[in-house]
């Protein structure tokens, strides 16, 4: 989903931690004699971020897998961006009314996740609630404090409830006109997922971790070598860059995290964050930042955009039903303690705090 690049990433709240003597590396400049322990780093632009795939160096077809990989990730974004008007997401919001229109199944698949946590949330995720992101500028901007009308009119062709989903024929149609399908908050998950599964039908057993924008991740497997059984993200501080927050130690499980303050605007003396609340067209007034560790990225991309918009009780409520699920809120605490760290639902070394 190509956007226009900004000079800090709305999301990019972690930090991938450098395991033991795993120096980066380009893939022509990994030696035959690598160390187990050595990393591989490919990298690649893509939906308005950069995505990194990380190998053992030593992996036969490293490069090459890698690169298999976020030909997926590139694939993806042609299919769900809407910045292009002939990408299949684009063609479903000009056609879903009055519908049905027949869709790819990895698409359907992501349409059915996206509803199901919307209807957890209550509508507090919405997959459909492009259109007002646009009405408030923050898909093509400028950005802008829409009208009363304006957010009424968005309102009006927004909803989870007006999506229709069929899986006999596997199609989708909306309920009301110019309706706006927008995968920004969970198709950078949902295209980590699938560079994954790539790296998964690899020959040899793979571990790996694929990342994008270092607010998104899955971590496969355990890192290279024999000195760690988890791969290491920092928590980074959303009030001082330099000073980490925390520590994920992750295996097979995704994180994602959501924070307002990195994509926002300010006019009247009022500063207005990219994350909205569907229900009312508002951005939310949520916490410094969100961070969801579940068992796919996509689904840690939604929980942590929901979490961000519902707050700690329902990250509560949550955690008391997925036990597969954590959650860790990071707020503006007082000016002589700094930030406050609030964890829920994590296992055993799942997290440290700094």
């Amino acid at each position: 989903m190509k956007a226009p690049r900004s000079g800090v990433n709305r999301r990019d709240l972690m930090r991938l931690r450098r395991m033991g003597s795993s120096a980066a590396r380009q893939p022509s400049a990994v030696p035959d004699a690598a160390s187990a322990t050595d990393l591989l780093r490919v990298h690649r632009p893509g939906m308005g971020s950069s995505f990194e795939i990380r190998l053992g160096a030593r992996l036969p077809g490293a490069v090459e897998l890698a690169s298999r990989a976020l030909d997926r990730v590139e694939e993806l974004e042609k299919q769900l961006t809407i910045y292009s008007d002939d990408s299949e997401v684009s063609r479903l919001n000009r056609t879903a009314h009055p519908g049905p229109v027949a869709v790819e199944e990895g698409l359907f698949r992501l349409l059915e996740l996206g509803r199901a946590i919307s209807e957890w949330s209550g509508g507090a995720y919405d997959v459909t609630s492009g259109a007002l992101s646009l009405a408030w500028g923050f898909v093509r901007g400028p950005r802008r404090v829409p009208t009363d009308e304006e957010r009424a009119e968005a309102l009006a062709r927004t909803g989870w409830g007006k999506l229709r989903l069929d899986p006999a024929t596997r199609s989708v149609s909306f309920d009301v006109p110019a309706m706006v399908v927008n995968f920004g908050s969970i198709g950078k998950g949902y295209a980590i997922d699938r560079a994954v599964d790539v790296i998964r039908g690899h020959l040899l057993p793979t571990s790996a971790l694929v990342h994008g924008g270092r607010s998104s991740l899955y971590a496969l497997g355990s890192p290279p070598g024999r000195f760690a059984d988890r791969w290491e993200v920092a928590l980074r501080n959303p009030f001082d860059e330099a000073s980490p927050l925390g520590v994920f130690r992750v295996r097979n499980r995704a994180i994602g995290t959501s924070g307002g303050a990195f994509q926002s605007f300010t006019t009247g003396g009022r500063s207005y964050g990219h994350i909205l609340d569907p229900r009312t067209g508002e951005p939310a007034d949520g916490p410094a930042s969100v961070t969801v560790l579940a068992p796919t990225a996509a689904e840690a991309d939604a929980l942590s955009t929901a979490l961000y918009v519902l707050g700690p009780d329902a990250a509560r409520d949550l955690v008391a039903r997925r036990p597969d699920v954590g959650v860790v809120f990071v707020e503006q605490g007082p000016p002589d303690r700094g930030p406050r760290v609030v964890a829920m639902g994590l296992g055993p070394g799942d997290f440290a705090s700094c």
